[in-house]
């Protein structure tokens, strides 16, 4: 099912045909859709054992497809995790308008609702901020929350009855008016949500989907705090992270934000997302006033 309206129609038979031209070496190889995959921007095929394809279903994904093959080649050895090692480029065609990647498959699988990971997730988000490279994009999420006000509130009204609109509203608000970032831009995932997350053996294993990336507040990689962890390891994440009260409020209107925004937008074409988003709004809606 589409998820956007003029998403590109990739099936298989497409994918086969664009590694068939673009790359002859690995012609032949199974190309099985990741139906399991609740990602909403690119589509994803397997590719052979070792290997899947990238591809945007929207002219809107190009511009972070082409930061991930700029940057995370670049990034991946000061992180703390393995990422997906970029193995080709394709390039527009007559087949296909946009370029798409390949990647070496990272086995793993995403983590479980309430999710224990809160020291794995704290030292990547800490790899994330060592980076020593300046001068990179700016991340997704790293600038100001009045970018995505008018639109959050909007998704507050829709809502309802099922959201307590005023308390959300006023959760909202009070991260909105949280202190700004004042300190120098640090590098960012931004999109620490759980189907870009792997897990083996109860640990933190890979991180996927770094078409957000770059630099800014680092406020916004807070959000697993409230989209993955269960109570009790966000409060660990919390304490080892130890970010000031402005940005764990900055972080959890990120979270909020995206979750509010997402849940009517994908509630019938992707269950999966949706059903993350609406755990996301219980996490902050429920959480003590005392501990926002």
């Amino acid at each position: 099912m589409s998820m956007h309206a003029g998403e590109a129609a990739v099936t298989a038979e497409l994918v086969r045909g664009l590694v068939r031209a673009r790359f002859p070496e690995w012609d032949g190889l199974p190309v099985v859709p990741l139906v399991s995959s609740s990602g909403t921007v690119n589509a994803i095929f397997r590719l052979g054992d070792t290997m899947y394809v990238r591809l945007p279903r929207l002219k809107g994904g190009v511009k972070g497809l082409l930061k991930e093959q700029e940057w995370l080649p670049r990034l991946a050895p000061h992180l703390s995790v393995p990422v997906p090692d970029l193995l080709g480029r394709g390039t527009p065609s007559d087949d296909f308008p946009w370029p798409w990647s390949i990647h070496r498959w990272l086995d793993g699988t995403h983590p479980a609702p309430h999710a224990d990971l809160a020291l794995d997730l704290a030292e990547f988000v800490e790899s994330m901020r060592r980076v020593p490279y300046t001068g990179g994009p700016p991340s997704y999420r790293g600038g100001s929350l009045a970018m995505v006000d008018a639109a959050t509130r909007e998704a507050i009204a829709t809502l309802e009855p099922d959201l307590d609109t005023a308390q959300a509203t006023a959760l909202w608000s009070e991260s909105l008016n949280a202190p700004a970032w004042d300190g120098p831009p640090t590098w960012a995932h931004s999109d620490l949500l759980p189907a870009n997350l792997l897990v083996r053996d109860g640990r933190l294993s890979g991180v996927l989907d770094f078409g957000t990336v770059g630099m800014g507040d680092p406020a916004c990689d807070l959000m697993p705090a409230w989209a993955v962890l269960s109570a009790e390891a966000r409060e660990v994440f919390r304490e080892k992270l130890a970010p000031d009260d402005a940005t764990w409020q900055r972080g959890r209107g990120w979270a909020f934000s995206m979750a509010l925004l997402g849940l009517p937008y994908y509630r019938e074409t992707n269950p999966p997302f949706a059903e993350m988003c609406r755990r996301t709004i219980e996490a902050i809606t429920t959480t003590s006033s005392s501990r926002r």
